[in-house]
Parts: C-alpha cells; sequence; structure tokens
C-alpha cells in the first residue's frame, strides 16, 4: 500500500512533496494508517486530534491514544475538547454537522498558528459512496453526486483511491494498534445505517459495487467540467462585473432553456438555498432580494445584482475633526484647507482655478458655510438636499432615482454632513448649492474621494 499511495502522491498530489502537513487523527484505523504511511514516506507530519465529549471516558481514552502516539513518534500533537452537543444546540444544528464546523475551523486555526501547508484527512473509497447515498437521499445536485473532493483547498484526502479492506490489510500486517469506536457500530447516525444496512445490499447485489461506483463517479465528473465549462461561457454572455457587484440581465436569463436550473448553477457557490424565492426574483418588484449567510441577490429594473453581504458597524456616523488632514473609515478621504489671498485683481481667478477638477470624486468647499466636526453617514429616509446647479431642494431619494442608481448603489453611498447635520455633498456625485465656492470664498476645503 505504500508503494501505491507513494505513486498516487507522484501522479496527483505531487503539491504534498516538501511541505508541512497536518493529519487530522482520531485514533481509528482510517487515521492511524494515514499516520504511518506519510511517517514510512518521510514527510514532514504533524498531528490534529478533537475530542467532542460525546463518549465520556472513551472520547478521553482516544485523546491520551493520540498523545502518546506522537510521543512515541516524537512529533508535534494538537488536542482540543469540544463541547459539541452544546454548541450543535446552540446553531441549531446536528452532533455531526456541529462536529464538523468545530474540527475543521479549529484544523485552520492550527495550519495558520504553525505555518502548515495542507490538512490530510483518513476518507477512502467507502467514505465517498456513502456520502454519495445520503446526498442522494437527501436530494442534490452533480455536486453532491461527485462524492468527496481529494483536494478542497488545503484540505487533501490521499487514502480516497483505497478501500477499507485494503486499509485493514495494511493495518493488520503492520501489526498497528488503534482505537475502535463504539459509535460506529450504532444505526443511530445515517451514515452508519448507509453503512451498515445500504452498502452490504448492494454489495450482495454487485459484488464488484466499487469498482461500478468510481466508473459512474468518473462519467459524472465528466458532466459536471461540461456544465462548469457551459456555465462560464453563459456568464460572458449574461453577467458584468460593476463595483464587486454582478450583474445578471433578467432577459436573457428568462429566454434560457430552463432558467430555474441555469440560476442554480450560477450562483450555487454563493450560500443559497431557497431557490424557488431566486427564481421568483426574476418577476419579481424592484427591491425584492434573496440572501444567503455571505450574499444578497436583489432585483434591480431589469437586472439581479448579486453582492456581499456588508458587515454593518455599530457606529452610523464617523466624525472629522477641524484640520484632519485624511480619513481611511469608513472611506478614504484627502483633506485641504486652501486660503485665498486677497488680492481683487485676481481674486476671482484664483478661486475659478480651484474649481478646476476632472471629476466627482474631487469637491471644493466654502470653508466659512460649514461647521465642525463634519461627519460621514449613510442616507436615511427623509433626507434632502439642494443640488448645485438647481433651484430649491431635493430628497434623497429622487435624486438617486433621477440618477438611475441601483438599490445597491443607493445603500452603498455615503453623505459628508456638517455638525448641523446638513447634507455638504453626497461623496462622489453631487455638492450640495449652499455649500459651494463663489467669488466672496475667503476659505476653500478641498475634498478628495479615493474609491
Amino acid at each position: 500500500m505504500k508503494a501505491e499511495l507513494r505513486e498516487h502522491i507522484n501522479s496527483n498530489l505531487s503539491f504534498l512533496n516538501d511541505k508541512k502537513l497536518l493529519i487530522a487523527i482520531s485514533g481509528g484505523i482510517d487515521s492511524i494508517v494515514l499516520t504511518y504511511l506519510f511517517r514510512k514516506l518521510n514527510y514532514s507530519v504533524s498531528l490534529a486530534h478533537c475530542n467532542f465529549s460525546l463518549r465520556g471516558k472513551e472520547s478521553n481514552k482516544d485523546e491520551e491514544f493520540v498523545k502518546d502516539l506522537g510521543e512515541q513518534f516524537q512529533i508535534p500533537t494538537y488536542t482540543v475538547k469540544f463541547e459539541t452537543e452544546a454548541y450543535a444546540t446552540e446553531k441549531g444544528i446536528s452532533i455531526q454537522m456541529a462536529a464538523r464546523e468545530l474540527r475543521y475551523n479549529w484544523f485552520q486555526e492550527i495550519s495558520e498558528k504553525n505555518n502548515i501547508d495542507f490538512v490530510l484527512t483518513a476518507h477512502h473509497k467507502e467514505d465517498v459512496l456513502e456520502t454519495f447515498i445520503i446526498n442522494l437521499t437527501r436530494g442534490t445536485g452533480l455536486d453532491g453526486l461527485t462524492g468527496i473532493p481529494e483536494i478542497n483547498g488545503n484540505i487533501i484526502r490521499p487514502l480516497l483511491p483505497f478501500t477499507r479492506k485494503e486499509i485493514l490489510l495494511y493495518a493488520t500486517k503492520k501489526k498497528l494498534q488503534w482505537r475502535e469506536d463504539s459509535s460506529n457500530s450504532s444505526i443511530r447516525y445515517t451514515r452508519n445505517k448507509v453503512r451498515h444496512k445500504i452498502v452490504p445490499v448492494l454489495k450482495e447485489l454487485n459484488p464488484s459495487l466499487l469498482d461500478s461506483f468510481q466508473n459512474t463517479l468518473d462519467n459524472l465528473k465528466g458532466s459536471q467540467q461540461i456544465i462548469k465549462d457551459c456555465i462560464e461561457n453563459l456568464k460572458q454572455k449574461i453577467c458584468r462585473s460593476h463595483n464587486n457587484e454582478l450583474h445578471f440581465e433578467i432577459l436573457k436569463l428568462k429566454k434560457l432553456s430552463n432558467p430555474k436550473i441555469y440560476l442554480f448553477e450560477l450562483l450555487k457557490e454563493y450560500g443559497f438555498s431557497e431557490w424557488n424565492d431566486v427564481y421568483d426574483l426574476l418577476d419579481a418588484q424592484s427591491g425584492k432580494h434573496v440572501f444567503s449567510k455571505t450574499h444578497r441577490l436583489v432585483k434591480n429594473r431589469d437586472e439581479l445584482i448579486l453582492s456581499e453581504i456588508e458587515i454593518i458597524k455599530e457606529i452610523e456616523r464617523f466624525e472629522i475633526a477641524e484640520n484632519t488632514n485624511s480619513i481611511s473609515e469608513p472611506i478614504s478621504l484627502y483633506l485641504e484647507t486652501i486660503v485665498i489671498p486677497f488680492d481683487t485683481k485676481n481674486h476671482q481667478n484664483k478661486v475659478l482655478s480651484e474649481l478646476i477638477f476632472d471629476d466627482n470624486k474631487t469637491m471644493t468647499i466654502d470653508y466659512d458655510k460649514i461647521q465642525f466636526p463634519l461627519t460621514i453617514r449613510k442616507w436615511q429616509k427623509g433626507d434632502y438636499f439642494f443640488p448645485i446647479g438647481l433651484n430649491g431642494k431635493k430628497k434623497l431619494s429622487k435624486y438617486f432615482k433621477d440618477e438611475k442608481m441601483s438599490i445597491l448603489e443607493k445603500e452603498n453611498s455615503w453623505l459628508l454632513c456638517s455638525s448641523t447635520n446638513d447634507i455638504v455633498w453626497v461623496i462622489g456625485k453631487r455638492l450640495d448649492e449652499r455649500f459651494k465656492v463663489t467669488n466672496s470664498t475667503s476659505t476653500i476645503l478641498k475634498v478628495k474621494f479615493e474609491s
């Protein structure tokens, strides 16, 4: 098995060579074999063991077993104890999902702190089959039917080409010691039901089940690649990127043979789950939206706009004290105070020269008409200002509408306000008439916005 693993690594996982590796070790036969093999292949490894506090003394003995193994091999060994049931209750998720979140988050923490390149887990062929069956019964797309990925970020599963029988034969031949998890024999958990009740029946029907299943997986992965290529080509035709957002043309989406399926393939990587709600956005009113944990999809006129969810900070107003030269939060602004020399002949020309700028990213303001501290904030319902060049005031909501700004552009707009809360500048857009520089201006505040 060592020779086969070496060949597999050289052919498919050669990037592991000369890297620091962390082995996720439970103490069970699979992770013990993984550890022995990588030590025999002279890789730089350390061990990480999670005690999930689910089996009382048995869990504690597993932890001690792994610690002893680390001492025996003289390799770094990390252990942690989780209150998994309490975590699952707090998050409202299953015990299995809680354990998964806890361990993988912890693996990443260890990797970052210790400059570890890759985390190895001991999943094998039967694990892939069991995952396939579980996903099939729950309902899934092609991603759920193509099994456990061998490479997923920095998580690597080098034993996927091997069967449980091969692992057992190697452990027995080498007289390795491991811990038996009593919960593995219980059919309380879904995976164990599949392992002990369903897979044996399938193997009776087809003794070559694992080989046949591998052929099926290869075919599914081939189909999956064709779909990925198709979706990438489609994105170029119906999608554009703007200000870290993706804009999808609704009319072109509707012309597709099955818009709902295409939407799933286009958006599945962003964590959405309510696919009927996503599909309904095509015919919804402007402003309707659907959230995932990380993203929002909003209907805006003839487009669907995808953006990351902005983390709302507790501080809604940011103050700018007098004589401030620059700020970096919540946006980058550079401020310069310019005193205009009193010269009746050149006074007007000087003022006009200061008013010259290439775009709305730089604004000149009459210093004597503002009051410090200035504030920066998001717009609120009922806000109004006096747009420069227009007569009278205008509600900000009406101004946004007239400028044909999307919902997300409105939400991402910042206002520069005087201490009286009067809007001085819709930053990057329009100055307020009341604060413009005139021929009688003696001091100018020049503000530059860097997006």
